[in-house]
């Protein structure tokens, strides 16, 4: 829906009137003295960020499995068998192809953005969402996903369970190198995403008195698949 807005200008410049200041032409970004967020965890070699992960994923209650890229195709049979396999629902990826995934065996509906609503009914009646993860951090947990042409966000969002693989070559400590990959993608519109989705693991909530619940809303069982691919 397209919306209008209307007196923004009187609006602001009420404000910087207000607090005594010309409403500023652009925002320059500070230069901080001290940024830690540049060197935390910085220092891990690839081999210590994967086991970062691996230990945050025990506490977010979070599957994880290390495997080679030619045996990911059993690997990922072996997570489908444990979460009852079901209706499958995957990214339009090459990347499936380029690791030697036939999805096609598992019956698979590969999203498609010219079926429009029926992407949507799919995922929310399959039971495993499967993605590839862009980035991932090793601090927290966190995949990150790119959404776009072909990889809709409901794939992660709307299944039972959820799978990631994440190739190795995608860790990085912490979101610090996240943010620091996105403001370089947008200085190119055409690579900028539809949209960027951050998962941590299963859906979960703690609103209750800080009391973690976990598989609320979304997936209620993810697992990792890390690709030894450096």
């Amino acid at each position: 829906m397209a919306g209008t807005i209307q007196n923004r200008t009187k609006f602001l410049n009420n404000i910087s009137e207000q607090l005594g200041r010309p409403k500023p032409i652009k925002v320059n970004k500070p230069e901080w003295e001290y940024q830690p967020q540049e060197k935390t965890l910085t220092g891990l070699s690839p081999s210590q960020l994967v086991d970062l992960l691996e230990e945050q994923c025990k506490k977010i209650h979070t599957g994880f499995v290390k495997t080679t890229k030619a045996s990911l195709d059993s690997t990922l049979r072996d997570v489908f068998k444990a979460y009852n396999q079901g209706e499958i629902i995957a990214w339009n990826d090459k990347r499936f192809e380029e690791n030697g995934i036939n999805l096609e065996q598992y019956q698979t509906y590969i999203w498609n953005e010219e079926n429009g609503e029926e992407n949507r009914v799919v995922a929310e009646k399959a039971n495993i969402g499967i993605t590839f993860s862009d980035t991932t951090l090793a601090e927290s947990g966190t995949v990150v996903l790119y959404a776009g042409k072909g990889k809709g966000r409901s794939v992660s969002l709307l299944p039972t369970h959820y799978i990631a693989i994440v190739p190795q070559s995608t860790i990085v400590p912490r979101y610090t190198q996240a943010a620091q990959e996105m403001n370089k993608m947008m200085k190119d519109k055409e690579r900028f995403p539809s949209c960027i989705n951050l998962i941590s693991g299963p859906s979960n909530s703690a609103d209750i008195e800080m009391e973690l619940v976990v598989g609320v809303h979304g997936p209620v069982k993810a697992t990792y698949i890390v690709v030894e691919d450096i």
